[in-house]
């Protein structure tokens, strides 16, 4: 694919202001420091100032890394494009959509239209991308645009909208549901790259177009381990403070950290650029 430079490194605040002009080349990968070598390699004030960014992590920060004004077009013409496929096809639906599903289904229906050429270029590049040069060490457990959710794998869990893979992740939830009963609630379960893309847009989009900023909240398209195992639990009625640090006061927390299972996927203060996640359930293997 010839891929098209999209990024560009502005101060924080700036993220609206776009000059138009031709963007600079992404940094070479290897400029951006591993997780590992922060602690290893990096002064005191080096390890501060990340350590400060993922404690404040949707505030915009000097270095962080923004999409140009073209760029920022095709991510706003893009996610309107995923709002109208996802009323279309349904919500539950589009847990388990496919990007070549998706496509199909955008160029069948008029209220959704077929996505563009610079809207797919702009996709592809955003998933191919290593997402540690804007800030993202994480894992990247879905290495494929086109992969997809196994329909046979996966279950409807009742009364929650959400998906579970068979095997281990059920059977997690299960256990956790016998101890807890109707005080947890699954907030979130499978995740297709089509719907990692939405969250991810959506919070770009929130975030004026600072990437650096999306990623410490949601994982980029491709590195969600939502798309191969993990999900999200929550204390019934404690609706947006689920996915909030108030939820280590409730509950269903303090139980299941007490019973052993919440082995954190995003720990306090992780070296791979993201926020805290009390709630994310680290499956592991669905086996």
């Amino acid at each position: 694919m010839n891929r098209r430079d999209f990024l560009k490194v502005a101060a924080a605040g700036s993220a609206l202001g776009f000059a138009a002009m031709t963007p600079p080349a992404f940094a070479s990968v290897k400029d951006v420091p591993p997780p590992k070598d922060l602690q290893k390699n990096k002064k005191d004030d080096d390890l501060s100032e990340y350590l400060k960014k993922v404690r404040q992590y949707d505030e915009d920060h000097p270095g962080d890394v923004y999409f140009d004004e073209y760029n920022w077009g095709l991510l706003k013409s893009s996610l309107e494009r995923f709002v109208r496929l996802q009323k279309t096809v349904g919500h539950g639906n589009f847990y388990l959509l496919d990007f070549d599903e998706a496509l199909r289904q955008a160029a069948t229906y008029p209220s959704v239209g077929e996505f563009t050429t610079p809207e797919l270029n702009f996709l592809e590049t955003l998933f191919y991308e290593q997402a540690a040069i804007y800030g993202f060490y994480g894992e990247k457990p879905l290495k494929n645009l086109t992969d997809r959710i196994p329909l046979r794998e996966v279950v409807k869990v009742p009364n929650s909208g959400n998906y579970l893979y068979r095997g281990k992740p059920v059977e997690t939830w299960e256990a956790i549901r016998k101890i807890l009963g109707p005080e947890v609630i699954l907030t979130s379960g499978v995740r297709s790259v089509i719907k990692q893309f939405y969250l991810f847009l959506n919070k770009a989009y929130e975030s004026g177009g600072n990437l650096s900023r999306a990623s410490r909240s949601l994982a980029p398209p491709g590195y969600s381990f939502h798309g191969i195992s993990d999900f999200d639990v929550g204390q019934a009625g404690y609706g947006q403070y689920n996915f909030t640090e108030r939820f280590v006061t409730t509950k269903v927390y303090k139980t299941l950290r007490g019973l052993g299972y919440l082995t954190l996927r995003y720990p306090r203060d992780n070296l791979l650029g993201v926020r805290f996640e009390p709630w994310h359930i680290k499956v592991g293997s669905r086996v």
